[in-house]
């Protein structure tokens, strides 16, 4: 039986929504019909970014946190009752979950209509949401090979890889004279494409540390060997300008942008957390990185994220803690002056990678069905 019609549960955080919205618009190139159940403190706003690409979604009410029993239960009664009826509606072949607790109405209505679930974890740890509604499951695909994969109780758990934006990785393969010059067209920024081009990010709110820490380590050294790009963060930027003040070096400093192909096309090292899509994208793009994780992510994910890669000698990882400007001074001498080690850093980067995530994972769906034939 071919699949042709889809629900995805996800929202929360971008790193659960953005991935289930990556793989609802590669279904629908595929020709299928989709559907997303949308959950959490951002599912109204998440709802008009999936319809502003076309894709359909309903938001179910709010899910609170598991740490507020009572709560929690009347929020899962009335999410289990709005998706029930939403499935109902649009009568999926099957569920994919994309994490979170946000996910668990959605997956027990589901399972109270016969409609068979799938999950998706963006993590190297499968996470608690995962782990209990795994019972649940067909398949539970992970992004990358996870490090608690006995915890798993699906009855088959596979590697798919992390999708990320269409629009990304159709840039994945840039080079960097086109990253650069496509960044001086958008930001009249005066970046040359034979400087060293280190780029530092802290995610989608930015990181105060990094805004700190680095544009101090950076004007230690000598200004004419390389240029940075700096994405602040959402109401850091004028921090930020002030840390770099009379910094001698080519700099371009904003706050956020939606064009990160330019950005990661450009930068020969990377210095950011280790969320799942980002370390996803090191590897697509092949980019040496440092990597510094959020301490407080549920259980430690982000460092099980970033060891997948310094394990395997693609990133440098570095404790919070630890992260001084003399530690940063240091990084990014020796990228400067012993750029092959970081070179081959980037090789074993992009060795990892996993392209077209998105319809590996709908390929295991559809293995499924091909199963029960």
């Amino acid at each position: 039986m071919k699949l042709t019609c889809l629900a995805i549960t996800c929202g929360g955080t971008g790193g659960h929504f953005y991935p289930g919205l990556s793989i609802a618009r590669v279904f629908q190139r595929q020709d299928g019909e989709v559907l997303l159940l949308l959950s959490g403190v951002n599912s109204e706003k998440q709802r008009e970014i999936a319809e502003s690409y076309g894709v359909p979604a309903v938001v179910l009410p709010r899910m609170p946190s598991p740490k507020h029993a009572r709560q929690f239960a009347a929020g899962l009664a009335g999410g289990v009752t709005g998706a029930y009826r939403e499935l109902g509606k649009f009568r999926p072949q099957a569920l994919l979950g994309m994490g979170s607790f946000a996910s668990f109405p959605a997956i027990f209505a589901a399972r109270l209509r016969g409609i068979p679930c799938f999950l998706h974890d963006g993590n190297a740890r499968i996470g608690k949401a995962n782990r209990l509604l795994s019972r649940q499951a067909k398949v539970l695909a992970t992004a990358f090979p996870p490090v608690n994969g006995g915890t798993s109780k699906a009855k088959r758990t596979v590697v798919t890889g992390m999708p990320v934006r269409p629009e990304l990785e159709a840039e994945a393969g840039i080079s960097k004279e086109e990253a650069v010059a496509g960044l001086n067209r958008a930001f009249d920024a005066g970046l040359k494409p034979d400087l060293p081009t280190v780029l530092i990010f802290g995610g989608s709110q930015g990181a105060s540390v990094f805004n700190r820490i680095a544009p101090e380590a950076l004007r230690s050294l000598d200004a004419g060997r390389f240029q940075v790009l700096h994405l602040a963060g959402p109401d850091k930027l004028e921090e930020t300008r002030e840390a770099y003040r009379d910094a001698k070096f080519p700099l371009l400093l904003l706050p956020a942008s939606e064009k990160m192909g330019l950005f990661l096309g450009a930068a020969d090292l990377v210095l950011s957390r280790s969320g799942g899509s980002t370390v996803a994208e090191l590897a697509l793009f092949g980019k040496a990185a440092v990597l510094i994780p959020y301490p407080y992510a549920a259980e430690g994910h982000q460092a099980d994220n970033a060891r997948y890669l310094a394990d395997a000698d693609a990133a440098v990882l570095v404790d919070n803690t630890d992260f001084t400007a003399r530690r940063a001074t240091e990084l990014f001498r020796d990228f400067l002056d012993a750029p092959e080690g970081w070179r081959h850093r980037a090789e074993r980067a992009r060795a990892l990678a996993k392209p077209h995530a998105a319809e590996t994972m709908l390929a295991a769906i559809s293995d499924y069905f091909d199963s029960t034939r």
